[in-house]
């Protein structure tokens, strides 16, 4: 498994890129959809050549709940309609894992279903919790699925000064879903599949 022979300096890496992500200007970000409770920007991605999106929403509960329930485990299933199964291949020291999961098709299915291959890290940040990934080249492949590919992603949740039973939560989210898909689509699922992350995240708690 390529890049994985140091998981603490592979995991204190991701982690610096989120960081990093967390502290862009304002300024560079341009919104692609806003709902009464979540806005969602986007920016070229320095990685590939789509787009790096920010979402922004609050969520009344408190932050352990939060990420227990969006770091990799039987939680997400549950409540996630975006994905179809999860898996966790290899288990690590300091909430470090690696895990396949599978995706819906999106868009009447002009995104077919896809897999991603992610290595996961919960890590504290601030008052709150930082649940960050990437995907890795992993060479088992299905042949019945797309395999996508996750550039740094995470979600930052943290409390809010003035009431700490409501979480401010913060994602960065960049996907290349590979397979031949025109971008426009891409971005408009990109966009919708954000906003109904936080609905059904907000129902499940």
């Amino acid at each position: 498994m390529e890049g994985l022979s140091d998981v603490a300096s592979f995991a204190t890496k991701l982690k610096n890129t989120l960081i990093q992500y967390h502290s862009i200007e304002e300024d560079k970000w341009r919104v692609a959809k806003k709902t009464k409770d979540v806005t969602v920007w986007r920016k070229p991605s320095e990685e590939f050549n789509g787009y790096l999106y920010k979402a922004q929403g609050l969520i009344d509960d408190f932050v352990n709940s939060i990420i227990d329930h969006i770091r990799p485990g039987p939680c997400r299933l549950d409540w996630d309609s975006l994905m179809t199964s999860l898996d966790i291949l290899e288990n690590f020291e300091e909430n470090c894992c690696v895990m396949r999961y599978t995706t819906a098709g999106q868009l009447w299915n002009i995104i077919s279903p896809r897999e991603f291959v992610d290595f996961s890290y919960t890590v504290g940040y601030k008052e709150g919790l930082l649940s960050c990934g990437i995907s890795l080249d992993w060479e088992e492949k299905r042949p019945e699925f797309v395999r996508g590919y996750n550039h740094p992603c995470g979600w930052f949740c943290v409390p809010l000064k003035d009431n700490p039973n409501q979480s401010l939560l913060t994602g960065y989210i960049q996907t290349d879903l590979r397979g031949m898909i025109p971008q426009s689509a891409v971005d408009t699922a990109m966009a919708s599949t954000l906003t109904n992350f936080y609905g059904d995240l907000r129902k499940a708690l």
